[in-house]
């Protein structure tokens, strides 16, 4: 596995698409022609790039005779985009995949109201010009009221960020806690940062602006300063702000798989391997963030291991109340008898092994991006910190969550 990521400034365009497949390449010294296979994924669609990975593969220099495809699963969509890749590897049908994705935060589509789109789509029909003339004297002012992206969950109409609220009361995580926690991922991103050890980035040049060469997101800043910020999402007494919720940016990230095989005889040594993951899903009203839970022992069960064997944790920090939420109810008994089926609680991650290099909250949250981002944090921590095997997990929306796990040299473990 080899992993390049491109935390870009909003106003950055489309080139960062094909950007990390470029830097992938000229990282890892592959050569385009052994690439059997492109798997992307993106959560926002734009019109133009419906494929995404094969425009970025066109656009990156790959052969057109390269087949790629765009995957979406909310924010494990290059989390499907990797194991889509594994599988397809395990079937034989490959050697070698590029998988990642991709999301610029800065550019969403905006659509116009259903009113003008209608009116335009008949007037694309009109085939005289009395007939145009009268479909566009029918337009009034509020045909020109764009519809904005939606941030609410489609099945619930309720954001993210009011779930996470809402959670993060059920389980009686306080504001201080939160805010604690969000201060804890910017001051361990901003110390991994200057240790140079989020060297995965790639360059970006933001048309007019400057060169983007490090995440710019980690703003170490004081519980005073942070406690300051009212409440976002439930107001006035909510305790999920600013402060404790990740940032959307714009992002692309990349990972290089290949078969132990392959890998071997084209003289590479793998940085890790994926062995076991799982996909679970739950309610999306009230355990819409709980995915990490319900499917941490899944993967481990799988795997046969548990978590005292576990060297490196990364979750995605969603929100802080998220992640202490998803905390308190692994360490549950009760939650696992009464919600989860299960005879006792699968425990806690130890701080001192869990996010150790910051998160989600520091670095940012390019939704389709942060997948691979989490599993080759895991694999350069496991490598760093000479552990055998992690454990990577995300919740995503929709109530979708993804574990996974990895091994240095040996075996990765992976929880969605």
């Amino acid at each position: 596995l080899q992993f390049v990521v491109s935390y870009c400034l909003r106003g950055a365009n489309s080139a960062c698409f094909d950007l990390l497949l470029r830097g992938l390449l000229n990282r890892t010294s592959v050569p385009r022609e052994v690439v059997d296979y492109i798997v992307y994924g993106t959560v926002i669609q734009e019109v133009k790039t419906s494929n995404v990975a094969r425009e970025a593969a066109l656009g990156a220099g790959f052969s057109d005779k390269t087949p790629a495809h765009t995957v979406t699963m909310a924010c494990i969509s290059s989390n499907q985009a990797m194991t889509t890749g594994v599988g397809m590897i395990a079937a034989g049908q490959c050697d070698v995949v590029v998988a990642g994705g991709v999301e610029l935060m800065s550019d969403v589509p905006i659509r116009h109201s259903r009113k003008m789109r209608k009116t335009m789509l008949t007037l694309n029909r009109a085939k005289t010009l009395g007939q145009k003339l009268s479909l566009l004297s029918k337009i009034r002012p509020d045909y020109f009221a764009p519809e904005l992206p939606a941030v609410a969950e489609f099945s619930t109409s309720e954001t993210m960020g009011h779930s996470a609220d809402r959670l993060a009361a059920a389980f009686a995580v306080s504001r201080l806690e939160q805010d604690e926690y969000a201060l804890r991922s910017h001051t361990l991103a901003k110390k991994a940062q200057d240790e140079g050890l989020l060297l995965d980035v790639v360059p970006f040049k933001v048309p007019g602006k400057d060169t983007v060469t490090k995440d710019n997101g980690i703003r170490p800043s004081s519980m005073e300063q942070m406690g300051k910020l009212k409440p976002a999402f439930v107001k006035p007494y909510g305790t999920v702000t600013a402060a404790n919720s990740s940032f959307l940016t714009d992002g692309a990230s990349a990972v290089l798989l290949m078969s132990e095989e392959k890998a071997l005889a084209m003289g590479y040594k793998p940085k890790a391997y994926l062995r076991d993951f799982v996909y679970v899903s739950q309610d999306p009203k009230d355990q819409l963030l709980l995915g990490p839970t319900y499917a941490t022992p899944k993967v481990l069960e799988k795997a046969g291991l548990t978590m005292a064997d576990i060297d490196v944790f990364e979750f995605h920090e969603a929100f802080a109340g998220q992640i202490l939420a998803n905390l308190k109810a692994m360490d549950s008994d009760w939650f696992a008898q009464n919600y989860m089926g299960r005879k006792s609680k699968v425990g806690a991650p130890p701080l001192e092994k869990f996010n150790t290099w910051g998160g989600s909250l520091s670095l940012g949250h390019p939704f389709a991006a942060t997948g691979c981002r989490l599993v080759m944090t895991a694999a350069h921590r496991l490598k760093k910190e000479g552990g055998q095997y992690g454990l990577v997990a995300a919740c995503a929306a929709g109530g979708s969550s993804f574990p996974a796990r990895l091994c240095h040299a040996r075996v990765v473990s992976v929880a969605l």
